[in-house]
This record gives C-alpha cells, structure tokens and sequence, in this order.
C-alpha cells in the first residue's frame, strides 16, 4: 500500500491510465473481430479498424510503425 502523498498520487494516475489503455485495447480488439466478420470491401469495417488504431497510437499505447503495420493487415484482409 501506498503510504507517501506522492505514491498515493502515482498509485491514482496509474489506475486511470489503466483504464484507458484497457479501452483502447478493448477497442481494437473489438474492430479486428468486425473486421474479420465483415464482407471484403467493407468500408465501415475498414473506417472503424481505422479509427481505433489511430486512436491507440495517438495515446501512446502502440507505436507508429506497430500502427502502420496493423492498418496495413486490415486493409489486406478486407481487400477485394
């Protein structure tokens, strides 16, 4: 347990932040589930994966080159 105001604090802002980054994960995940179920050329599916992937990487929690890649394996797996 946290005993110093500063480690309180920490403790606090670690939470949030793993909040967060649980619900961008969570996101993600969700829209390569879409993006799998979805029909080639689906442009919503596309558009979703799209957004939360940008979101992810805007907040730190992939980086860019891990986000291009990914873009890049949905856009290959809707290709028609």
């Amino acid at each position: 347990m946290a005993i110093t105001t500063s480690a309180k604090k920490a403790h606090r802002q670690s939470k949030r932040k793993k909040a967060m980054n649980d619900k961008y994960k969570i996101s993600i995940r969700k829209a390569f589930k879409y993006v799998r179920l979805a029909k080639k050329g689906d442009m919503q599916a596309l558009a979703l994966a799209y957004k939360a992937i940008d979101k992810a990487a805007k907040h730190g929690l992939l980086k860019k080159n891990t986000a291009a890649r990914r873009k890049a394996k949905v856009a290959r797996m809707l290709k028609s």
